[in-house]
């Protein structure tokens, strides 16, 4: 990636469909690369304007605003190895589905959805590496880092409130698919159990059952039996993080080589058919489109590995 260079006053025309996004927000995601005590700091000195007036950090942008951008030297993450150019151009392979306002990608397993905790890379700089012309690009929601399948991006402010709202009134329809220790009972379709998130010292994160935890439900149907796994459709009633891993521990079937929640027996067994990453694929996602309000389902190919490793089961 190349230098970005705002070294001259620059002035912004805010589209409509920013209409609300407070202006510290909107500088942030502009100003990639820039820290964020320097957009604070131009902001609370007033040389940032809008339409000719000095601003709070908290102001709520309105479309038709006209923001006045001091001279300011924007660095952009060096190329190299934290930025893994061969994944960016694999990414492209991976998107399932592309309009004007939506993005929808086959995210692969091992691949975090935004760099963070170490990560310099994720799903959200990879897009942004390859659509620089997108205004917007934002997650509407995420994946763990091992789990696959479909993720959702906005490319306008307006279908990520849209959505966020679908996902607050679960109407949003998530499928997974996970393969379980154990014979999971034809006759148990759900698993409600309340969910505390504790963060470590090392900054992980664990999820627990727990009686002063979130209210949490995930709804399971068994696809296929095996002689010592069965292979489940989960769909999450919230969205707590880690819910269906948790959830799968709870009922005494965790997910194939799950490394937080997972048996290492059941690891070990898996591993000898060739299993070496955590079986749980967002196998399908249904929403309501926010420009044309019809009904939208994408579905995710399982990943070569997944598959064969399924072949595997059912010949034995």
């Amino acid at each position: 990636m190349t230098d970005k260079s705002f070294d001259k006053v620059q002035f912004i025309s805010i589209e409509p469909d920013l209409d609300g996004q407070r202006i510290d927000n909107f500088l942030r995601t502009l100003l990639k690369g820039v820290p964020k005590s320097l957009i604070y700091r131009i902001l609370r000195k007033g040389e940032v304007r809008v339409n000719k007036k000095r601003v709070k950090p908290e102001y709520k942008l309105q479309g038709g605003d006209e923001i006045r951008l001091p001279p300011i030297r924007v660095s952009e993450p060096q190329a190299g190895p934290s930025v893994k150019l061969d994944k960016v151009a694999t990414l492209e392979s991976h998107i399932l589905f592309e309009d004007d306002v939506l993005i929808v990608v086959n995210k692969p397993s091992g691949m975090a959805v935004h760099g963070g905790s170490g990560l310099s890379f994720g799903v959200i700089e990879a897009l942004r590496a390859l659509r620089p012309q997108a205004k917007f690009l934002e997650l509407v929601h995420r994946l763990d880092r091992d789990t696959s399948g479909c993720l959702l991006i906005a490319k306008k402010r307006s279908a990520l409130k849209h959505l966020h709202e679908q996902l607050r009134n679960k109407t949003v329809d998530k499928r997974y698919h996970a393969l379980v220790a154990g014979n999971w009972p034809d006759n148990r379709f759900k698993v409600k159990a309340p969910l505390m998130k504790n963060i470590l010292k090392s900054g992980e994160r664990l999820v627990s059952v727990s009686p002063e935890g979130k209210e949490s439900e995930t709804r399971y149907r068994v696809l296929e039996h095996f002689e010592q796994a069965s292979l489940v459709e989960a769909s999450p009633i919230t969205g707590r993080t880690h819910q269906i891993r948790v959830h799968c521990l709870h009922a005494g079937h965790p997910i194939a080589c799950d490394d937080k929640y997972g048996d290492d027996d059941f690891a070990r067994s898996m591993h000898a058919v060739g299993l070496s990453r955590l079986f749980l694929h967002a196998y399908t996602l249904a929403y309501i489109h926010p420009v044309s309000e019809q009904r939208m389902t994408h579905t995710a190919p399982l990943d070569k590995r997944l598959t064969q490793t399924l072949k595997r089961l059912r010949q034995d």
